[in-house]
């Protein structure tokens, strides 16, 4: 019997992994988080903060049992783009990855620890990267809590039997509440809006982006496979559906999903607009009787600044793709894949019956 700890639990990421491991016959799940997630049925959770040194060495000195890690977690600052390139949010995450590590690496016997990374490992939040982005490209010269928490990781590797792999996602999409990098809430408040006042979902952002993304499902059955395969073994992947989109494209199959028709194009900057409306997005949660929070930001976090990046809202030009190459994966045997349009269409339909975002 593997166990493996999933930290961030209640993340996109995190989250997603818990569903998926908790499935698995020969997998015990433990998943920890500052906030405690939707309970699900084989997983073990504990609230913890990753901040708390002390909290931490109670907590994991104990596990002596673990196998596995799947670091998830996150801190970000409400400033959220502004954040990405601010030295004390970096070294808060490496702080976070040191806390859990240093009694957790004491007390049990890892055969393998998963690290999540992203596409700004290639600066695509700082302007053009190259295309395809891939994992033997140098080292992009910038400032990013991905280079301390991986050499950090590589150092505590020195003389221990223990392997690690980074994964790489392109846009996660799934289900977190309360998430800065869920565009599910943002795009499912604005159209609940838009559809209450009889309007047409129209495309808030700004010129064509060629764009990537990721299941968050799928993202967790190569967190498995990773965990299992020898190939993988200190190696770096990018992860993603494996098609590309261009946001005003597959925006007629979101509207579908949420039963509604496709307005002309009409900016607007989520990130200070849909604030206003917080009031509304109250009403239309009264009115279907919704799960989620009333309170737009306890359900959107910082995603609606996240959305405003992803559609390049405000943009007066399309911005450079962001595209990075999957071959790696692939050939260790990782062949896993999804047209991006059914999983925008899948997740729509997920909110919907959990009572999440109103019906269709």
């Amino acid at each position: 019997m593997n166990k493996v700890l999933i930290a961030g639990a209640s993340g996109l990421v995190g989250f997603a992994a818990v569903r998926h491991f908790a499935r698995l016959n020969d997998w015990e799940v433990v998943a920890i988080s500052r906030r405690m997630p939707v309970a699900v049925d084989g997983a073990t959770f504990i609230s913890l903060d990753l901040q708390d040194q002390q909290r931490c060495s109670e907590v994991l000195g104990q596990m002596t049992d673990v196998t596995h890690l799947i670091y998830a977690a996150l801190y970000e600052k409400p400033s959220l783009i502004q954040g990405w390139t601010q030295r004390d949010q970096m070294e808060t995450n490496l702080t976070m990855l040191r806390n859990l590590f240093e009694p957790l690496n004491a007390a049990a016997n890892l055969q393998h620890v998963s690290l999540l990374q992203g596409t700004k490992a290639y600066g695509a939040h700082l302007g053009p990267m190259r295309i395809p982005a891939r994992e033997r490209d140098p080292r992009h010269p910038h400032a990013n809590f991905y280079w301390l928490q991986e050499d950090y990781l590589r150092a505590k590797q020195a003389g221990s039997r223990w392997s690690w792999t980074i994964l790489r996602p392109q846009l996660v999409v799934g289900e977190a509440i309360g998430g800065n990098l869920n565009i599910i809430p943002a795009i499912g408040v604005f159209a609940a809006l838009r559809k209450e006042a009889g309007l047409p979902l129209s495309f808030p952002g700004g010129p064509p982006f060629i764009f990537e993304a990721v299941d968050a499902g799928l993202l967790a059955r190569s967190f498995e496979w990773a965990a299992t395969t020898s190939a993988c073994a200190n190696e770096i992947f990018n992860i993603t559906n494996g098609d590309v989109f261009v946001w005003d494209e597959v925006w007629p199959a979101i509207a579908d999903a949420l039963g509604m028709e496709v307005g002309p194009p009409e900016p607007v900057c989520l990130q200070h607009e849909m604030p206003k409306k917080a009031a509304e997005w109250a009403a239309v949660a009264r009115k279907y009787g919704l799960r989620s929070p009333a309170d737009v930001n306890a359900f959107v976090g910082e995603s609606f600044e996240f959305a405003d990046f992803c559609f390049a809202y405000g943009a007066d030009r399309p911005p450079r793709p962001a595209i990075v190459s999957t071959i790696k994966a692939r050939q260790a045997g990782f062949h896993d894949c999804m047209d991006t349009e059914d999983m925008f269409r899948k997740w729509v339909r997920h909110f919907q019956e959990e009572r999440l975002l109103p019906p269709r």
